[in-house]
């Protein structure tokens, strides 16, 4: 599935957008397990249903609404600081050092951006875990876009204009394929990090897929590595 890709498809890029969850670790660390099952545990606990229940009602949110939080928003005018902080109260302490990827983003000139449906606080605590925190210029969380979430233009835009980012010059590597059609409407170039859940590949098909990196260090250092 992966292709070639080449420096010169990247040469004029000075932004570099990453996706957090199943992006920057790869989905087989389980991590983002752990939300889910902390989501379906606030969901029964929020409206007082059965395990099983709640479950269904996350499920539903989460393909009706694009997260969980934002249909719980909608449909129940939750307050999303409470739910933001108990899905994201999990244990990364397991999971080891990105070394390589470490390494391919000290090479990458430009800034660097974490675009995510998570919070600043979890984005921080595990790109602080995988040991790549320093490298990134700004986190753009469901808070800064007014917890609308990806793929809503609307952020997209919002960021855009927040940080002033040129999307000719920009690149956004994402997890979920339905995430990066955005992105390529309004100009950047789009690198898919697919992962064997059925909503990483809903809607792969079509030109807004312009990359694909299965194992996203192994990717960036075969990027750098066909530079001049």
């Amino acid at each position: 599935m992966e292709q070639k890709s080449n420096w010169s498809d990247f040469s004029d890029i000075d932004t570099w957008i990453f996706d957090l969850d199943n992006t920057l670790y790869p989905a087989h660390c389980n991590l983002f397990a752990q939300i889910d099952q902390k989501m379906g545990d606030f969901v029964a606990d929020f409206l007082k249903v059965d395990h099983a229940e709640a479950k269904k009602i996350q499920k539903h949110y989460f393909q009706t609404y694009g997260t969980t939080l934002n249909g719980l928003m909608k449909c129940h005018d939750m307050h999303p600081d409470d739910f933001l902080a108990f899905v994201h109260d999990i244990d990364v302490s397991e999971m080891a050092r990105a070394e390589k990827l470490d390494a391919a983003l000290h090479e990458l000139s430009g800034r660097k951006i974490i675009f995510t449906n998570g919070s600043d606080d979890h984005a921080t605590n595990v790109s602080r875990q995988l040991g790549i925190d320093h490298h990134f210029d700004h986190i753009f969380d469901i808070r800064k876009c007014d917890f609308i979430p990806k793929p809503e233009i609307s952020v997209y835009h919002k960021m855009i204009d927040e940080l002033d980012i040129t999307p000719s010059r920009a690149v956004f590597f994402e997890d979920m394929a339905k995430n990066l059609k955005p992105a390529h409407d309004l100009g950047m170039t789009t690198v898919w990090v697919p992962n064997e859940e059925h909503w990483s590949s809903e809607t792969s098909e079509g030109p807004h897929i312009h990359h694909i990196a299965e194992d996203l260090p192994d990717w960036l250092h075969r990027l750098l590595a066909s530079r001049p």
